[in-house]
């Protein structure tokens, strides 16, 4: 596969993003001093961040590659929501399939950073469905001819609903535009004739009712019925420090991971699910599909927090891989 080539049709590649957006925000400080109140460290604030997170993180990610993208998502018509689309403005990202509900609360994950360790995280949510599902529908619809490949990105916040789902999907499939998915547990088996679903092992485990743990046989046993069950074309497991499998309709197999100094896995599965999603939408076969997805999660897993892949990273590292390969 020659990587030059592929990033640089990345940047004709148009990608549909559909799933649950939100703000993640970043308090970093120091901590000299416990508190007189409670056994729990204070954290003297310095520096306080505001990004973007869950589906528009991927979109970040997808437009870092080069591509051309459009969110489709749901916020509250709460103060937080000024801040997401000025981040959305920030980075110039359109706002054309962002739907304001009223009464909802637009997600905000903050996480407190000090003393180079992740202190605790504070989440603000609203995690009922959204109450019009037919809007959503209809815009994504408008949009579909546009695009060359739709991602589903479920974090479980409502904007994904059982309904949803089988529409879009019944929809892509009619157009022959593929789909990807990356799964929670509330909708873990409503994704059917999707062309790549990808969970994580935890959510396998809580999806299929397993206790996985290492033990590749029985990963590769339970990837394959979970493949079955959803008629997907293929199953791409991410199995953390232990690397991904995929499973497809011919073959199967297990990339490890490339060993790294790990800071931060916050945003890695965001940075899989869009180098896949354009590596799908440009018929970039699935072990190099798995290859590079593997490569770029591990890139994003050296920063500290949610940061869109640098395709420049992904280019080097790819070259290197194939040489030792």
């Amino acid at each position: 596969m020659n990587i030059n080539s592929l990033i640089e049709k990345f940047t004709c590649t148009r990608v549909l993003v559909i799933g649950d957006a939100m703000i993640d925000t970043y308090m970093w400080g120091e901590i000299n001093r416990k508190s007189p109140e409670a056994p729990v460290p204070i954290v003297e604030i310095k520096k306080i961040e505001d990004r973007l997170g869950g589906a528009a993180n991927v979109a970040l990610n997808i437009q870092s590659l080069g591509g051309k993208v459009t969110l489709c998502s749901v916020i509250g018509d709460c103060t937080q929501n000024i801040t997401f689309k000025k981040l959305m403005q920030k980075h110039n990202l359109s706002l054309k399939g962002i739907i304001v509900e009223k009464g909802r609360l637009t997600t905000k994950k903050t996480r407190v950073i000090a003393d180079k360790k992740h202190q605790i995280r504070i989440d603000q949510e609203i995690s009922y469905p959204i109450k019009n599902e037919k809007k959503i529908i209809d815009i994504v619809s408008d949009f579909l001819s546009d695009h060359n490949v739709i991602v589903l990105q479920d974090y479980n916040k409502g904007v994904l609903t059982p309904k949803i789902i089988k529409t879009i999907i019944k929809l892509a499939n009619k157009k022959n535009i593929p789909t990807i998915v990356d799964p929670k547990i509330n909708n873990f088996k409503e994704y059917k004739n999707c062309t790549i679903f990808k969970p994580n092992l935890y959510e396998i485990n809580k999806g299929m009712g397993t206790k996985l743990t290492t033990n590749l046989e029985n990963i590769v046993k339970t990837t394959s019925e979970l493949r079955k069950i959803l008629s997907a074309k293929a199953v791409l497991l991410t199995l953390s420090e232990n690397g991904m499998l995929i499973f497809s309709e011919e073959s199967h197999k297990h990339f490890p991971a490339i060993k790294r100094k790990i800071k931060d896995v916050s945003g890695a599965g965001d940075t899989v699910i869009a180098v896949s999603a354009l590596c799908l939408a440009n018929k970039v076969n699935y072990d190099n599909l798995t290859i590079l997805s593997n490569i770029a999660a591990g890139i994003v897993c050296e920063e500290v927090g949610v940061v869109p892949i640098n395709k420049i990273k992904i280019k080097k590292e790819f070259i290197i891989f194939s040489k030792n390969d």
